[in-house]
């Protein structure tokens, strides 16, 4: 199905004889050609819907599961702006485990230091000041130190510990994988009408290498 839906290019050989003749093109799919989402279609939560990835999940399952056909994985893979199927796909959490101890010799080294939210205790037109940001990455210094913020009378000091918190290298990994399992998948219902705007969305217009719309040559 997706490959059906890939325009061609045929593209100029190295000749082994002057002028070029048919033979020396070949015709192939234009895998260069990409098609992807802008990040606010997912703001339009009436297309899709969230799934979280579990171990034993692949991508031919969830398209058998969503769309009653294996062959529809594609769609998942273009609905999430995946480039390749395996890297953007999250490990199992057994496979994870085997990677960091490769990876790192002290996986429970300190990687870094998290911020937590802090309001600063007071509002402005009703709404709540914040002292520090969440998830704002800081050092060892901060975390063994103290912050000081106004709160809206004086000023506060808290310690940097009690507002910050360690980062391993083992939770870091564990983190960017688990960010790999949120998806979307695009509701069955619009399927149809994706697929046939993706096919008229990967043909060609018309340029100085159109032949028609699904095939372009390349420059001799």
């Amino acid at each position: 199905m997706y490959f059906d839906s890939i325009p061609d290019i045929s593209y100029a050989t190295k000749p082994s004889k002057f002028p070029f003749a048919e033979g020396d093109f070949v015709r192939t799919k234009n895998f260069f050609r990409r098609y992807s989402l802008n990040e606010t279609v997912f703001n339009y939560a009436v297309f899709f819907k969230k799934y979280t990835i579990i171990d034993g999940d692949r991508l031919d399952l969830l398209a058998e599961r969503y769309y009653g056909n294996p062959f529809y994985d594609w769609v998942i893979l273009i609905t999430n702006n995946f480039i390749n199927g395996v890297y953007d796909w999250p490990l199992t959490n057994e496979t994870l485990e085997e990677e960091i101890i490769k990876k790192y010799d002290n996986p429970d080294e300190i990687l870094f230091y998290r911020t937590k939210k802090v309001l600063a205790g007071y509002q402005l037109d009703g709404i709540d000041v914040v002292a520090l940001e969440k998830d704002l990455i800081v050092g060892q210094e901060f975390y063994n130190n103290t912050y000081t913020f106004y709160n809206g009378t004086g000023q506060t000091t808290v310690d940097g510990n009690t507002i910050s918190y360690p980062v391993t290298r083992w939770q870091y990994e564990q983190e960017e994988n688990n960010k790999k399992r949120e998806i979307f998948i695009l509701k069955e219902r619009y399927l149809e009408v994706f697929v046939d705007q993706f096919r008229a969305g990967a043909d060609y217009s018309k340029s100085s290498d159109f032949i028609d719309s699904r095939l372009k040559a390349t420059s001799i």
